[in-house]
């Protein structure tokens, strides 16, 4: 508190004072004026820290900016693995963009990063486990198995593609695996091709 207030301090032991100048930035996802008013945080500490507040909007709060922040990510992480994306199917950024991000920034980041380790190729691949689908949104009280989520996913992708599987434009591409892995993976699934 007397470095905040007064810039200066002193060693434990020492009867010293030694002075500081330093500028303290902080950063919190809390309330703080609602905890104040709570007495859960020291009012004076509150008001030392309330020098220049800058508020950031959560980025549920900001969606636009959601698909810029994911190319940033997917170079970012491109350079470190030496892996060149070039597409991101619709289905994974609508999946990325709708999602609530409670984890802000910093789940986005590692939710890209995660997708860049298990993608390979062109193509992000965002994991099934990373984001809880929309259907798992809209109704949070009903367990869906991994099996049920993955069939979903596929069959909504394969309709977005017109019900073509191979190609660059197939569901298989956006899915960001070969033709005979989808195909493979739908037969376990029980999913029918037309």
């Amino acid at each position: 508190m007397r470095v905040l207030q007064e810039q200066e301090f002193e060693r434990l032991g020492s009867a010293r004072t030694i002075r500081v100048d330093v500028r303290v930035v902080a950063a919190t996802n809390l309330n703080l004026a609602q905890m104040v008013r709570e007495r859960t945080f020291r009012e004076d500490l509150y008001y030392r820290l309330n020098v220049f507040p800058i508020g950031l909007p959560a980025l549920r709060e900001r969606q636009e900016d959601i698909p810029q922040l994911v190319w940033h990510f997917v170079r970012m992480f491109g350079r470190r693995m030496n892996k060149h994306i070039q597409i991101i199917p619709d289905a994974s950024m609508e999946a990325i963009t709708g999602h609530e991000w409670p984890g802000n920034i910093r789940e986005l980041q590692n939710v890209i990063e995660r997708a860049m380790i298990m993608s390979s190729g062109p193509v992000l691949h965002l994991p099934h486990t990373s984001l809880p689908s929309v259907g798992e949104r809209a109704h949070p009280g009903v367990a869906r198995t991994l099996n049920e989520a993955q069939r979903d996913h596929i069959l909504e992708v394969i309709r977005q593609s017109g019900g073509v599987i191979g190609g660059s434009a197939g569901a298989a591409a956006r899915l960001g695996m070969p033709r005979t892995t989808l195909i493979s993976r739908m037969r376990k699934l029980g999913i029918g091709q037309a």
